[in-house]
């Protein structure tokens, strides 16, 4: 089935700013609540959001099987569990519909008030129920250089990282979306020179410029995804900050890994923009530095150029633009990602979260966290407003913003806006 949704001629009749993330190539998927206090599915053309519930109840989507309350709920779960098929159809009957040439909804104007809001007049919500969370750690960069700053040049990559992805099970119930602030997490730390460990707040809190890609259901308990199926299981990206409190996560993460400097909160941008959407801006990944076992091999393009920066903004101040990266930069893709996730028979479920790992790039402004950046601490990050950053301070923002752009088409993702919090307090 075609990808007509993706014409990059196509217009809208929908008043939509210039070099908008969202045309109507984009047709994103989202969950807001609206003026009236409901809670609904939606899309975004320009600074327009689109209530499908509305459009659906409306009988816009005649001849496309899906249930009566499919866009009447709190979460995209449902709809992405119809699969793949579903959502082409569904993003392609809504670009028709908002096509320059299709008269039927542009000119109907009782219409046109149930079905379409200003962004002002809307709440965006977290857009999945997260069931499950997996972190991976896949761009060669970051991995050289955090493990060049802890153990040393000639052991920068761990004995594996170059044969699988490497993963942990995060933790879903402190996912939140873009504009809901954070708090200063506490925990045990072991200071320089120490041999006994202190509690209190952590002192060196970082952002980690992230994508995660969202599943459908994928697979039965036992059974694998073979690595040329994986996509086909892949519902599309946002962008996502899986903040660090890196004091704590040294002293605790050995043996088994992250937990309290990884769990107390990861942002997500609230769109999610499809797999569908982001066809056209397919890419080659990195070469394998070792042959990969076969489970794991793959042909033709399966990274996408997808620009991303980021920017921290002290309270009251302009915004400095700290790092600048991209997605293609990921060692280990995400088809690769998904089939040795499950290629111990581990299901995966609808509106599971899966995130790719710290995406930095090859060159010191393409570092995406603070360790790296600011070379643990050892040179400071210049802002524009004055000072300078080691890492994160209270009361600060950290703003995560992404797009592709190709044959004077643009597609973006918004942003993910989290602000610092002091020390939570009752």
């Amino acid at each position: 089935m075609p990808i007509t949704a993706n014409y990059p001629d196509r217009k809208t009749w929908i008043k939509t700013p210039t070099n908008t993330d969202f045309p109507i190539q984009n047709i994103p998927f989202g969950v807001f609540l609206t003026r009236d206090d409901i809670i609904t599915i939606g899309t975004r053309i320009g600074d327009t959001a689109i209530d499908l519930g509305a459009l659906h109840q409306l009988g816009y989507f005649e001849g496309i099987p899906l249930t009566d309350d499919i866009f009447l709920q709190d979460s995209l779960n449902d709809f992405i569990s119809d699969g793949k098929k579903t959502w082409r159809l569904v993003r392609n009957r809504i670009a028709d519909i908002f096509d320059a040439k299709n008269d039927a909804l542009k000119n109907n104007e009782k219409h046109r008030k149930e079905v379409l809001f200003s962004l002002d007049e809307i709440e965006m919500q977290l857009p999945v129920s997260v069931g499950d969370y997996t972190d991976f750690y896949s761009s060669i960069e970051h991995a050289t250089n955090v493990g060049t700053m802890f153990r040393g040049k000639e052991n920068a990559l761990m004995p594996n990282w170059l044969h699988l992805p490497v993963g942990y099970h995060g933790r879903s119930s402190s996912i939140i979306p873009s504009g809901i602030p954070i708090h200063r997490p506490q925990g045990q730390k072991l200071t320089n020179g120490a041999t006994e460990p202190i509690f209190g707040p952590s002192r060196l809190i970082d952002f980690e410029l992230e994508m995660a890609f969202i599943t459908t259901d994928a697979n039965q308990l036992g059974e694998p995804i073979p690595i040329e199926e994986a996509e086909d299981y892949i519902f599309g990206l946002v962008l996502f900050n899986d903040w660090s409190a890196r004091d704590i996560q040294k002293w605790e993460y050995v043996p088994l890994g992250p937990f309290l400097g990884k769990n107390f909160a990861s942002s997500i941008s609230p769109w999610i923009v499809t797999l569908d959407a982001l066809e056209p801006y397919r890419t080659e990944g990195p070469k394998p530095v070792k042959e990969q076992l076969p489970y794991l091999q793959y042909k033709g393009k399966k990274s996408f150029d997808i620009n991303l920066e980021v920017a921290i903004q002290p309270e009251k101040e302009e915004e400095t633009i700290v790092c600048r990266s991209n997605f293609k930069h990921m060692y280990w893709n995400m088809a690769q990602q998904l089939t040795h996730h499950t290629i111990n028979g581990c299901p995966v479920n609808s509106g599971d979260m899966m995130g790719s790992g710290t995406l930095s790039g090859p060159t010191p402004g393409s570092y995406g966290s603070m360790l790296e950046l600011s070379w643990r601490g050892e040179k400071p990050v210049q802002l524009n407003s004055g000072g300078s950053r080691k890492f994160i301070e209270d009361n600060d923002t950290v703003i995560m913003r992404g797009h592709c752009a190709r044959n004077g088409v643009r597609i973006g993702f918004g942003e993910v806006s989290t602000k610092l919090l002091p020390v939570f307090k009752k």
